[in-house]
């Protein structure tokens, strides 16, 4: 039987040296690298920030008191992870710093899901989150117009609900006010899978 050499694990070195056309995470020292996300994909995602950032992290008709980004870097330990939306409560993250990455767990996590990565964002990503103690994740899918919404108690995640379409709701963390879901949707046109 031949030996084979072992692979050493996939490192920040290996994130740089990808192409800039691809989103390159680095999950249990695989390197994961996907294109950038179709337009569905952006167009929730935008429409998802652009309804949280005036109340939430301006203050404007809502609380304020986050910082909220649209695919930060972050580095949980040795996995290199970029979500879609990420948020900290000004509390714990006073400011963005001047960095290429956060090593600062956020608060919340918003994961718009596709074809292409919905199994690494569910089965290697959310994981991490939860070791990390993310508090709350949302899994958005903009084909089925849905949105999950997950708690971090205790070891793992607890469903509190999925909310979609044209509904109108409070979703955690976010719940002190009322989001229309329609308008993360709004600009969504779909065609064929991705």
């Amino acid at each position: 039987m031949a030996g084979h050499a072992a692979r050493a694990p996939a490192s920040y070195a290996d994130v740089l040296a990808a192409p800039e056309h691809v989103v390159a995470e680095v999950i249990d020292g695989v390197l994961y690298t996907n294109p950038r996300p179709a337009t569905p994909h952006a167009a929730a995602t935008s429409a998802i920030g652009e309804e949280l950032g005036p109340p939430f992290k301006r203050g404007r008709g809502g609380p304020g008191g986050w910082i909220l980004l649209d695919e930060p870097e972050l580095h949980l330990g040795a996995d290199i992870l970029v979500p879609d939306l990420a948020g900290w409560r000004r509390d714990r993250l006073p400011h963005v710093p001047d960095a290429p990455f956060l090593d600062v767990a956020p608060d919340w996590v918003c994961e718009v899901l596709s074809a292409r990565t919905q199994r690494l964002d569910r089965m290697k990503k959310v994981p991490v989150y939860g070791r990390e103690r993310v508090r709350h994740l949302w899994l958005v899918d903009p084909r089925a117009r849905t949105v999950e919404i997950l708690r971090l108690d205790g070891e793992r995640y607890v469903l509190l609900g999925t909310w979609g379409e044209d509904q109108r709701a409070r979703l955690e963390p976010f719940d002190a006010i009322e989001l229309d879901l329609s308008v993360f949707w709004a600009d969504v046109v779909l065609g064929p899978e991705e």
